[in-house]
C-alpha cells in the first residue's frame, strides 16, 4: 500500500500524518524533509499519528529513529500516537517502545501536554 501523509501543527506541536505502510521507500527522505522543515521552523515537538499505518519495515523503523535524532539533536522530540496492534508489537520487539514516547491517540497526547501546562 502506497504511503501518502498530511502535516498540521498547533500551539503545541507538528503533526504528522501517516497512511500505508512505512517502508522508508521514496517517501523515506520527503518524511525526513518534513521535520527537516519544522526544526527550521523552530519545532521542539512533533508528533507522528500511526493510525492509518498497517506494516513497518526495517527502514520504516529508521526512519522513524532518523527523525527522532534529528529532533533531539536540536533539544526536541518525537511522540508516536496511535500505533496498531501491529505496529505495536513491533515496537515492544525492537524496544522502540524504550525509546519513544507512545500515546494511544492524538487526543491523549494533546491531554497530556496540557495538564504539564506545556
Amino acid at each position: 500500500m502506497k504511503l501518502t501523509y498530511n502535516t498540521s501543527k498547533d500551539d503545541l506541536a507538528y503533526y504528522l500524518f501517516i497512511q500505508g505502510d512505512l517502508i522508508g521507500d521514496e517517501t523515506g527522505p520527503k518524511l525526513v524533509e518534513v521535520i527537516s522543515d519544522a526544526i527550521l521552523e523552530g519545532a521542539k515537538t512533533f508528533v507522528v499519528d500511526l493510525s492509518e499505518v498497517r506494516y513497518i519495515s526495517s527502514s520504516g523503523i529508521g526512519l522513524l529513529i532518523t527523525m527522532l535524532t534529528k529532533m533531539r539533536n536540536v533539544g526536541g522530540e518525537v511522540y508516536l500516537t496511535s500505533p496498531s496492534q501491529h505496529v505495536k508489537k513491533l515496537l515492544i520487539i525492537t524496544k522502540l517502545n524504550n525509546i519513544f514516547t507512545v500515546f494511544d491517540s492524538v487526543e491523549a497526547f494533546k491531554k497530556k501536554m496540557t495538564e504539564k501546562g506545556l
